[in-house]
Order: C-alpha cells, then structure tokens, then sequence
C-alpha cells in the first residue's frame, strides 16, 4: 500500500494556510483604511427601527439610495443585496427608510419642498406579470420622508431585467420629465399628466453600433441625464457609460459633436462613468464634475477655449467604483462610494470630515443644498486641491487589488465582501479546492462503502 502521508500532510498544509491566510486577512481589513465591512450599527438600526444616531451629525438630512448585488434573487439578509432609500436625520439618526423595491438608483429633492424627494426605482416582475419572460417596471415615485406619503410619479415596463433599468431621470418643470432609458440606448421627455412622449433623441443617431458595448444587449448603457442649457438652448446632458463619454445633446439640432467630454475607450479620460454634474458659468464654468468609476477617482474638468481640461481629481485608498459626486453650496465635495460602502463628504482643502457606511449606495443627496450640484461652483472656482491615495495607507491586499486592471479589482469587489481581496479570494479558491478533495480522497482510501438501500444499510468491506 503507498504511503499516503506526505499527500495527506500537503492537504492539511494547504487547508491551514488558506484559513490562516482567510482570518488574517478579515482581521487586517477591519484596522485598515482602505477595507471596510460595513458598520454594523447603520446596518442593525435600519433593520430595527432604532432611530437614535449611528452616525456623525450633519446640517441637513443625507438621502442614499443604495444598489443591490444580488444576482439570483432579489434580496437576501446581506447588507449590499438589500436596496433601500434611506435618509439620515441631522443628528445622525435613522430619518427615514423604505426597502419596497428591487433596486433603488437616482434620488433628487422636490423643488419648493422641504422633505419630498422624487426616486427612480426598478422592480423584477414575475413571468406571470411578464407574458411569460422575464421583465422590469421602471419608474419615478415621489415620497415625503417627513410623513412616509408616497405618490406615483410614472413608470413603464422593460423587457428583461439586466442592463435595461432605467438609472436617472431630470425633472424639467412639473409636468415634464427627462428620462435615460438603458433599454432603448436614448433619452425622452414625458408629459406625466398625459403619459405622451413629447421629444427623444437615440445614440443611434450619432454613435456607430460597432463602438460601446455589445449591441443590442447592452450598447451604451446610458446611466445619467440632465436637462441644461448651453449658449442659451436648451440641451440633454448624457452619459455614454459604455462610450466612456458625456454628450450634449441639443433639443433641436441634436448632438453637439464639439461639447462632448472622452471618447471610446480613452480611459484616461474616463473610464465607464456615472452621474456627471454639470456646472454653468455663473458659477465658475462650464464644468463637468464626474464620477470616474472605473478609474476609482472623481474628477472634474474645466472647459476652456472649447475643450475640456481636468481641473480637479479626489480619490484615496479605500476609493473604488464612485458612482456619484455632487459639489455642495459651502465647497464641499458630496461622494458615493459604491463599493466602498459609504457616502461621505470631503472639505474644500481635500479631507474627509463626514462619513455614513452603509451598504453599495448608488448616489446621495443633500436636502438644502439644491439638486446634485445646483448650488456649488467649480473646483476651478474654488481653486480646490486635487486629493491622490497615499500608498502608506494600503494594505497588502489591497495594493495587490490597486494593481489589477479596474474592472477586474471593480468585479471582485462587487461580488464578494469588502475584505476579501486577491491574497484572500486565492485561499477561498484553495479552501474550495483542498477540502471536498481531502475528503473524497479519506472515502475512498477507507473501509466504508454507503449503498443506498431500503431502510439506509452502511456495509464494512
């Protein structure tokens, strides 16, 4: 009989340095700047009811409308797979939350309002509801937080569910809406009182199929939009996602080719990004503030002389997959960090002086303070320091994951928890690999055979 030993010692090796490696790095995550595993405190008060403050008091009440990453079903018990609307009292307490939806994506205030905000939402239809397939209904509700009185705003069904989720509209006045429709690549305003669409525009029309995504699957993914003006018309401001690109589109004569900011596949540009902010003259533009997804930063770019020039930069170690940045009236820089689970809010000189941990929020908002960044001027304005990660505050794991491309270490963190990174995901695969071997090995080396019999009968040869 060979020695089975040395392959049973090689097992029992793997399996102690992998767990070791697994519980080494869940206890390094929790003291390490760049890690985070959610806080526990938001998570327990938003399931109990417990309005008393989780967390650091704030001049106004914080909205978050937080994503979901869950695949397979709709919700389960994990922090980021439960999409919720939230809002955060000024003292830091629990103002205001609901979870009646499958994902939760653009939040703005009410104009004229003190505590209504109007939110886009998305829910998975059953296939009894879908003609048999699988669909979404995408809509805007409208909701006071003071008094929980919700108010359907419009909707429309899509078909699927992935990669057709409508993600923002615009409010232009009180009837009209400026939607970003994913699943048809365009954008259109909705008379609400009517339901009529009154105008559209389709990147069809400007944007070769050959460039973005995979057509028709998921082409552009067109995520933002906002209603501007430029040079006194009345313009869309899109966002290209998988174009890498924010256009400019004017209601009448279509896209403004000299306005848009990136192009396909420059990266260092943009890379994939969400929620652009644009910032009128009056207040120290035309400006682009932009979260630059992919790349892990927030940016902002000045146009001067009929380009685009980067005039400001944010990011830091624990930065990863911003997807929305909002410039406050005092200068401070509002930030959603989806997969750094948290919102948080950086002074003019670049430092973080608010934080709200709270599991894959989509973007944020501050009541007072006007939609997105309507009342904030331009870094360029406010002569704002640009804020790199200093490496010191790295740990191993997550300088290894700094050096991935960005939709690899974007990916991983998306799926699995925050503290796993490359060394930790490398033990599970190990773990995941050793042990059913071990044991299927231990089988067949013993004495004990199992037939299945009537009743269970174990035989010993």
């Amino acid at each position: 009989m060979p020695d089975r030993r040395p392959l049973r010692l090689s097992l029992a090796l793997v399996v102690v340095l992998a767990t070791g490696t697994v519980a080494v790095g869940y206890v390094a995550a929790e003291r390490s700047s760049d890690q985070v595993t959610g806080d526990p405190s938001v998570e327990q008060a938003l399931r109990s009811g417990d309005l008393s403050p989780v967390i650091d008091p704030r001049d106004g009440r914080t909205v978050v409308a937080t994503d979901s990453n869950a695949f397979v079903a709709d919700e389960n018990d994990g922090p980021r797979a439960q999409a919720e609307l939230v809002a955060f009292a000024r003292d830091g307490g629990i103002y205001y939350h609901e979870n009646d939806h499958t994902r939760y994506w653009d939040v703005d205030p009410v104009a004229g309002t003190n505590s209504t905000v109007e939110f886009v939402y998305a829910d998975h239809l059953d296939a009894d509801e879908c003609d048999g397939s699988v669909c979404t209904r995408n809509g805007v509700e409208r909701v006071n937080l003071t008094t929980g009185e919700s108010t359907d705003v419009f909707s429309r069904v899509t078909p699927g569910k992935h990669s057709t989720r409508w993600h923002d509209i615009d409010r232009i006045d009180e009837e009209r809406l400026l939607v970003a429709d994913i699943d048809r690549d365009r954008v259109f305003v909705v008379n609400t009182t009517t339901g009529l669409i009154t105008w559209e525009w389709g990147a069809q029309a400007a944007f070769d199929v050959d460039s973005g995504g995979p057509f028709p699957k998921d082409w552009t993914h067109l995520n933002d939009v906002e209603h501007v003006e430029i040079e006194g018309r009345d313009a869309a401001m899109v966002s290209l996602r998988n174009h890498d690109q924010v256009a400019f589109v004017d209601f009448e004569r279509g896209l403004m080719e000299n306005w848009t900011l990136g192009a396909d596949g420059d990266h260092d540009t943009l890379y994939e990004q969400h929620n652009p902010d644009y910032i009128p003259p009056e207040r120290g533009g035309p400006a682009l503030l932009v979260a630059d997804s992919e790349n892990g930063r927030v940016v902002e770019y000045q146009r001067e002389d009929g380009t685009w020039n980067r005039s400001w930069t944010w990011s830091d170690a624990r930065m990863q997959w911003p997807r929305d940045a909002d410039r406050l009236p005092n200068g401070h820089t509002l930030i959603t960090d989806s997969n750094g689970d948290r919102v948080f809010e950086v002074d003019r000189s670049g430092e973080v002086v608010w934080t709200a941990t709270i599991g894959f929020p989509y973007e944020a908002e501050r009541l007072g303070s006007g939609e997105e960044s309507a009342g904030g001027e331009s870094a360029a304005a406010l002569a704002l320091p640009s804020h790199e990660p200093d490496p010191a505050n790295r740990s191993v794991s997550g300088a290894v994951m700094a050096a991935l491309p960005p939709s690899i270490e974007n990916g991983v963190a998306y799926v699995f928890p925050r503290w796993v990174g490359v060394v930790e995901g490398v033990a599970i695969v190990a773990l995941l690999v050793a042990v059913p071997l071990w044991a299927r090995l231990e089988y067949r080396w013993s004495d004990v055979s199992v037939g299945v019999r009537n009743p269970l009968q174990i035989d010993r040869e």
